[in-house]
Formats: structure tokens, sequence, C-alpha cells
């Protein structure tokens, strides 16, 4: 996104004078034959404004030494001589390259051996080599972090939490090493809400078990999740030697914030907890309604349904009773670190051709099949164009005409810091007291191509 400085920080005639209505920021009267959904292209759109959205910037400056101080402290866990198997996930945590080449120092630092399985249960195809290109498009491959990626869909079951809930874990991770440190993000689940959500027990739960243990616990339904994982997780920490896992949070700014080792006898305490503070982090959008959200991208880096639920407020299913209240989703493009992997598509109203275009089938359905989803891989309303996508949305919207639209443009869910805010909603913005116009109320324009003619990045 743009990084000018602020100009106004309050509602001020300059800032939301009307500017002139070029050709561009007018939806053009129907012509027959000319642009397909041009008899939803009437009247004029509602300027907006660039506005940066204020949150705790605090984070981590240096990763190799905040790594080092965090695990200095569970030095003993590790002997010399000894095989470590670092467990790493698919999601795009911020400078995970650097947390996973500080943690093979580390490992190599106190005299053991150390190498790297993917524990991401289906991602990547559910293949070996689409599990490496996962890691390779967060910067981890093995000249990058140092040491060997061990990549195979190979388990091992370990019995039975309960009737007919067998566990696996990766082979390579069981039997290859003497002890598995899972490095994982805590933060809030896109599918359900717990005392524990995304974290450290979830990877030992769901991303050490490859596919098939993915596939076995998704079987169980997301509203088992809750209680499942910690017992899944407990199950095999007590037949694995897990004596700790790192902990990453981020912040608003999808920056990371702290970096912890958690003992095994604390992870089921201490996950809960950093929870909470990951919760109180996280980036929301200062909105209570929204007639139209731009996404600019959607991915597995982003969220695990390409799209936070927490963030939009909305679920397959539908509102989730968090977040503001959205008429429409438009998403523009996927990621290109998601690599075709479009689930979460489903829960958009109108997405741009060339996103569909980039979706990866078997990926996508992999993913969705494993999760039991099959409608993330759904694919919305699809035009060829901003312009069809923004006047097909609003026209989509109960009791909302194009001048009184409230249009927000982001780039991601995970970037809330600089977004487009249409007139309309401008005053319920800055009166939360968070937020700053970057650039004064401007028209919403498109180049000859129909698209946005300006970025935010």
């Amino acid at each position: 996104m743009h990084h000018e400085k602020a100009q106004h920080a309050a509602l001020t005639p300059e800032a939301l004078a009307d500017p002139p209505f070029p050709a561009g920021s007018t939806l053009p009267q129907p012509v027959a034959g000319r642009e397909p959904f041009a008899e939803f292209m009437t009247g004029k759109l509602p300027p907006w404004a660039l506005v940066r959205h204020r949150m705790d910037a605090a984070e981590v400056a240096d990763v190799a030494a905040a790594v080092k101080v965090a695990l200095d402290p569970v030095r003993s866990a590790i002997a010399p001589g000894s095989r470590v198997c670092l467990a790493v996930g698919s999601r795009g945590i911020d400078r995970i390259d650097e947390v996973v080449r500080a943690a093979v120092s580390w490992v190599r630092s106190v005299g053991a051996e150390v190498f790297v399985v993917p524990a991401m249960g289906s991602h990547g195809g559910a293949t070996p080599e689409g599990q490496l290109e996962v890691l390779a498009s967060y910067g981890i491959t093995p000249e990058s972090i140092g040491c060997e990626i061990r990549s195979s869909m190979e388990t091992v079951e370990l019995g039975e939490v309960r009737p007919g809930v067998p566990v696996f874990v990766d082979r390579n991770a069981l039997e290859g090493a003497d002890v598995i440190v899972p490095v994982n993000r805590v933060k809030p689940h896109t599918d359900f809400t717990g005392e524990v959500e995304s974290g450290l027990m979830k990877m030992i739960a769901i991303g050490l078990g490859k596919q098939r243990g993915a596939d076995t616990f998704h079987r169980q339904g997301f509203a088992t999740f809750h209680e499942l994982i910690p017992a899944v997780a407990e199950f095999t920490v007590s037949k694995v030697n897990i004596p700790f896992g790192l902990a990453l949070v981020e912040n608003g700014y999808a920056r990371l914030w702290r970096i912890e080792a958690v003992p095994r006898d604390r992870i089921w305490d201490r996950e809960r907890e950093l929870l909470v503070m990951a919760r109180d982090r996280m980036a929301r959008l200062p909105l209570g309604s929204i007639d139209v959200l731009v996404l600019d991208y959607i991915g597995k880096d982003i969220s695990g349904l390409g799209m936070d639920s927490n963030v939009v407020g909305r679920y397959y299913k539908g509102p989730t009773g968090a977040g503001p209240s959205i008429q429409r989703i438009v998403v523009r493009d996927l990621t290109a670190e998601t690599e075709g992997n479009a689930v979460g598509i489903g829960m958009a109203d109108v997405v741009l051709r060339r996103a569909v275009e980039k979706m990866d089938a078997h990926k996508t359905y992999m993913n969705c099949i494993t999760a039991k989803t099959p409608e993330g891989a759904r694919v919305p309303l699809t035009v060829d164009t901003d312009r069809q996508a923004l006047s097909v949305a609003i026209a989509s919207c109960l009791k909302v005409e194009p001048p009184d639209a409230r249009i927000v443009r982001i780039r991601d869910t995970k970037h809330l810091g600089l977004l487009y805010v249409s007139r309309p909603a401008i005053e319920e913005v800055l009166a939360t007291g968070r937020c700053e116009i970057v650039r004064p109320l401007e028209a919403v324009e498109f180049d000859g191509d129909g698209m946005f003619a300006s970025p935010t990045e």
C-alpha cells in the first residue's frame, strides 16, 4: 500500500471536499454490446479516501536474537548428539524463514543434529513435492535455513485417542528424530472457537498428521475441534518426545510481536494465554457495517480460509456474529504464495476472472475435501474487470444506490494498516480515534481496461 505521510488526522473540509469526477469515476451508461453488466453501471460512485489505521506497532526487531533468548531456557531438553526435527507449517508467518534459520542454528549450537519436516496436513496438494513448494514460497529451503528438509506424506499411527479417532504422526519426524519441536503461530482460528485454536497444539494434532491425520481429524467436524485438538495433542505428546514448542505471535500489522518457547507441561495453559494476546492484537476493520468489501488478494499465506473470517465476520454458512456486517465481498486476485490454492473463494460474492484462472483445482479441492468444506471451492459470480465487479457487487446489495455505497478496499485481511474508505463511511472510521486520512477524498478511477487506477501496494 501507499505510505504517504498523513495529511489529515480529522474530519476536515479539505479532506472531505467533493473532488471533481473524471469520466472514470462515473459508472458508464449502458451501451449495447460493449461491456457486460452495463445495465448496472448507472450513477456515480462515491469518492473514497486513503485511510491509515493505527494499531500497536511493537514488534520483534532482531529475530535471530529473539529466537536465541526464547530457546536458551529450554537448552537442557536437547542432548548433545541427539537428532532434532523442527516441524514447520504452511501459513504466511512474518519472517518465518528467519525464525527457522535461527532455530536451526541454535540447535546446532547445543551440539545436536537437525532437520525440518513440513507439518501442514494436506496443504501443497497433499504431495511431498507440493509441501516443499509451499515452504520454498516462504523462503524456507535447505540452502536458506542450512539444513535438510524431509518431505513425505507417510505417517505412523500412534493409537486411538478415542474409539474411531486414530492419531497419526509424520514418519520422518517420528523415526528420524529423538526430539520433535513444533514451530507455529498462535492466533484465532477461522473455522471454530475455543480456549486453544490455531497454534502449537493444532500443529501437533493435525499438521504433523499429514493428509491422513488431517482427514481423519476433520471427519469429526469443526464443532469438535475445541476439545479434540487438546485431547489429540496431549495424546501425541504422551507418546512422542516433544519437550517444547516455539510459539509465535504477531501484532495487528502482521509483524512478529513475540517469540516464546513453551515447555511441554505448560503448552495447554500457556497457549490459552497467548491466544488471548493474539486476539487482542489482531487487526480488525474499523467499521460496523460495509456494503462492499474489496479484497485485492486472498491466499493460504493470508489465512487458512484465504480471507480471515475473524476479520470479515463471515463463514461459509453465513455471518459469524463477530466483525462488521458486510453485504458483498469482491476478490480481485490470488497471492503468488498460495500457489493456486484458492480455498475460501466460496466466501466471496464476486470474483475477477484472473483469480479463477489462477486456481489450482487439485490443491484447492484436496484442501477443501480434507477439511470437509467443499463449499470453500465454489466459484462466485465471475467478471473480467474491477468496474464490472464493483457495479455488480453494489447492484447485489439491499437498499443501496451507488452514490451511497459504503465501500472499503484493502490489500487482504492480514494487512489492515491502510485502506480505501468511501465517503459514506468516512465519519464512522475517523470517529474510532484510530484512523487518519492519508490522502483526501478522490474519485474512484479506472484505467482503460476497467481496472482500479489506484494500487494498494
